[in-house]
């Protein structure tokens, strides 16, 4: 489906495939790739996470205000959003795992409570990146964005982690069945509440990036990532009810929305059009994946049974 988008994508909006028009879609597609990657960890346990938007606009309030009002260094600015994006999904694991509560109710209350503090502690303005991290977000490497960079190699190390590490197959094994995984001696719970630790600073990650990437970004700038990180967990074929999620997938899914949305939005369709275009190609891919296509494929000989 990228590959598609790709190709008719300078039929329906000429140059939106020129090297101005990838070098500002490609920064957003890495930041929708490791929001998306920290939904996917969720996923794969089983779970949902709606704190994306308060994760993000917290640790973008952390390298915006912070260091201003109390005078400390962006780097550890830096080093505490994370941190707090860390401890919020510490907590939030702590709750739907030990205390049984659903992850839809305990996710979304801490989502209201980080919208709060980022209210409080910004007074409704937002602030402005420090010189450093915004040269950094905006920079790249042979013409490659940094933040593309950024993402690669978290995808392919959390790719590299679920398929060739003991813990990351014995994590797709909790997510899988989590009664069996206990039965085998894997500590359940502590894999379950890692998942929401890592998507927290993830989350994290990527609201500092965009801050740094939009200098004096709107202080709830999570918001646009709500929606499109569940998209492109679903997208990149991960299973809600968990055991089967795919890193690269996920991030080549990050990639297809953002293209999309861009293609959409340069062909002259107005925001609501977008969302309605992003809203059924992800029904169409839920239904596709409902189908039986192995089996028609292998009626027509496409697929040779093993």
């Amino acid at each position: 489906m990228t590959a598609l988008l790709l190709a008719v994508s300078p039929l329906i909006a000429p140059g939106s495939l020129s090297g101005s028009a990838l070098n500002s879609m490609l920064p957003f597609a890495a930041i929708l790739a490791i929001a998306a990657l920290g939904q996917a960890f969720v996923v794969s346990q089983g779970g949902i996470d709606l704190s994306v938007p308060g994760a993000m606009a917290l640790a973008a309030v952390f390298v915006t205000k912070v260091p201003e009002l109390a005078g400390i260094p962006a780097p550890v600015a830096v080093g505490l959003g994370l941190l707090v994006g860390a401890a919020g999904g510490l907590v939030t694991g702590i709750a739907v795992v030990r205390f049984g509560i659903a992850a839809f109710v305990v996710t979304l209350a801490m989502n209201a409570i980080l919208i709060g503090v980022v209210l409080q502690v910004s007074k409704g303005f937002p602030g402005s990146a420090g010189p450093g991290l915004s040269g950094f977000a905006t920079g790249s490497v042979w013409l490659v964005p940094n933040l593309l960079i950024i993402a690669v190699v978290l995808v392919a190390t959390a790719q590299w982690l679920r398929r060739r590490s003991v813990l990351g197959r014995r994590f797709m094994a909790v997510g899988a069945n989590p009664a069996a995984a206990r039965l085998l001696g894997i500590r359940t719970a502590a894999y379950q509440v890692s998942a929401y630790t890592v998507a927290g600073v993830l989350y994290a990650a990527a609201g500092l990036l965009l801050a740094g990437y939009l200098r004096t970004p709107d202080i709830l700038l999570g918001n646009a990532y709500q929606l499109s990180s569940i998209a492109a967990v679903v997208l990149g074929g991960s299973v809600l009810s968990g055991g089967l999620s795919n890193a690269l997938a996920t991030g080549v899914a990050a990639l297809f929305l953002t293209q999309l949305n861009q293609v959409v939005l340069a062909a002259g369709a107005t925001t609501s059009i977008q969302l309605l275009v992003q809203a059924c190609v992800l029904a169409v891919a839920v239904v596709l994946r409902r189908l039986p296509l192995t089996g028609v494929l292998r009626r027509l000989d496409w697929i040779k049974p093993r």
